[in-house]
């Protein structure tokens, strides 16, 4: 029953990723997204590095300026 609620509200999530979001993805990294397209988002993790994830690894949007604090 709540999984299918959590699915939902997953998808309904990855659909508004945009550019400066900041994420957590599936593996715990934090960082803020740089680009999005269908399959695939660029996270930057740290200055300068940039990792691209499937979109369905994001797991989590968390508050602006989360990323610069950690």
């Amino acid at each position: 029953m709540f999984k299918g609620k959590r699915h939902k509200e997953h998808q309904a999530m990855l659909s508004k990723l945009a550019a400066g979001d900041e994420v957590v993805t599936a593996g715990g990294l934090l960082g803020k997204v740089t680009e999005v397209n269908d399959s695939f988002v660029t996270v930057e993790i740290a200055d300068g590095v940039r990792i691209k994830v499937q979109r369905q690894q994001i797991s989590q949007l968390v508050p602006k300026g989360t990323y610069k604090s950690a």
